[in-house]
């Protein structure tokens, strides 16, 4: 299936075609899994890997759960080219620590951090919520926990921190501000107690979302590829800076497109690794990249690794992220100003 451009793209998306990969699931041993996971996937190309996450997951984890922040971190260090997004839901949750955390990654992986900010009614559960608030509500606070987290980063100027220490003196106050956020449901004063993050703002994923939400990745998908990609041009239409297409994946089963398995409003695949890799090259065209989700992690991502993003990267439509490039860098995005400094220096 070919898929046309749109006209105007030229003058809106760069040649980057971001390719991410979804590594939650089951193990007997929670660290080994993930570490030998997350290096099969950076040593393949990929450009980042999410960590699904729920405070009360579907079904019980041999060996425990830890969350996904603290998962991300624990590779950060072992790894240096592959974004991490772990996905934590924005509501029912302290955004003031919310935003430390995601801080605090993206300087343990030196400037490859996200987040995947989702909506989790088990969240709302774990934390005693005794009835669910409306949709609305709860993308509001959303939307409210992600703009409180961009001021919260946004509070230390990025020369803040001195370190002169012959004269005794380690921070800048005039260069920390207040976030001064007051919301629906929370505010916050700030400032952070972490540093701005080594990327300004750690990069903002969400599903299904608008430019006006203050997202840097949309996540859409679809029944069909022609859903998928009225998804991808409705979210370009409304701003939102790159459109990633959320696809299921099961390697070698019978060919179907149309059917899900686990999900019935995603993209599904089923097929060869050369009819897959004709969908995405196919998907470059409109998309600004997909992030997998492999019906079998260990059996799938080899068959990913050897066939899939090779073809891709010897396209020229992936490529392979190189130590020391951002999270951001890899996606097209650039390093934001930050909002302070800004006033203060027109």
């Amino acid at each position: 299936m070919n898929i046309e451009p749109m006209a105007s793209e030229s003058d809106y998306r760069t040649s980057l075609f971001a390719v991410g990969i979804e590594l939650d699931g089951d193990g007997f041993h929670p660290a080994d899994v993930l570490r030998k996971r997350v290096n099969a996937a950076e040593n393949a190309g990929f450009t980042f890997a999410t960590f699904d996450d729920s405070l009360a997951p579907e079904r019980p984890v041999p060996g425990g759960r830890i969350d996904a922040v603290t998962r991300a971190a624990f590779v950060a260090p072992r790894t240096s080219t592959l974004g991490l997004v772990p996905v934590v839901a924005a509501t029912y949750a302290e955004p003031f620590h919310l935003s430390s955390q995601l801080a605090t990654l993206d300087y343990a992986s030196r400037g490859r951090a996200g987040w995947l900010a989702a909506d989790d009614p088990a969240t709302a559960r774990a934390w005693g919520a005794t009835e669910l608030r409306t949709e609305a509500e709860i993308s509001r606070e959303r939307v409210d926990s992600i703009e409180v987290a961009r001021r919260l980063w946004d509070s230390w100027e990025d020369d803040a921190v001195v370190r002169d220490f012959a004269a005794g003196k380690f921070l800048n106050r005039d260069k920390l501000h207040y976030a001064d956020f007051t919301g629906a449901t929370f505010s916050v004063k700030g400032p952070a107690i972490v540093p701005r993050p080594p990327q300004g703002q750690v990069v903002v994923f969400a599903y299904e979302t608008t430019g006006s939400d203050g997202v840097d990745v949309a996540l859409v998908s679809g029944a069909t590829v022609p859903d998928a990609l009225a998804a991808v041009d409705q979210a370009r239409t409304s701003g939102v800076p790159r459109v990633l297409v959320d696809l299921e994946i099961a390697l070698g089963a019978e060919p179907s497109r149309t059917s899900s398995t686990n999900s019935p409003a995603r993209l599904h695949f089923s097929g060869s690794t050369a009819d897959l890799t004709v969908l995405l090259t196919d998907l470059a065209a409109r998309a600004d990249g997909v992030r997998l989700h492999p019906a079998s992690i260990d059996a799938d991502l080899p068959a990913l690794s050897r066939h899939v993003l090779p073809a891709l990267l010897r396209s020229g439509h992936a490529h392979r992220p190189v130590p020391g490039s951002t999270l951001r860098a890899n996606l097209g995005l650039p390093r934001p100003v930050n909002r302070f400094a800004k006033e203060l220096n027109r």
